[in-house]
């Protein structure tokens, strides 16, 4: 039975590294968009009756880029996606902040750790649980 549980299963020692063998090069794309508006890619996502989190992952800076909390601000405006931002080191899983955006406002990242995201993921799950498609 299929619990969810979703580690990454690609071995860069055997296969080469992933980002250049598997991750699309969504720069191929930048000329179809006006100004500086191209792809980003997504960290993680998932939806419950019709809400969605997305997770948004930084590894060096807390501060999102602008273009990014503009988009952030304007997708979640209908609370059906919610968007947590996570800081840290991800190879360690080490959490250093943690910040949201829903219904079009932005909570800047607060110092956190694993332990409080997994507390507020869980809270968002409630809350996505609750609504009815």
């Amino acid at each position: 039975m299929n619990d969810g549980y979703n580690p990454m299963r690609w071995d860069c020692q055997k296969r080469g590294c992933f980002n250049t063998k598997r991750r699309p090069k969504i720069e191929v794309f930048h000329d179809l968009f006006p100004g500086k508006i191209n792809f980003g890619d997504v960290d993680g996502i998932v939806e419950i009756n019709s809400k969605g989190l997305l997770l948004e992952w930084k590894s060096d800076d807390i501060d999102l880029p602008r273009g990014q909390q503009i988009m952030y601000t304007r997708l979640t405006r209908d609370k059906r996606l919610t968007v947590i931002i996570l800081c840290g080191n991800a190879e360690y899983m080490d959490i250093s902040h943690l910040g949201c955006f829903f219904a079009g406002q932005y909570s800047r990242p607060v110092e956190s750790s694993l332990e409080q995201a997994r507390e507020w993921i869980a809270s968002w799950v409630e809350y996505a649980q609750k609504g009815k498609a």
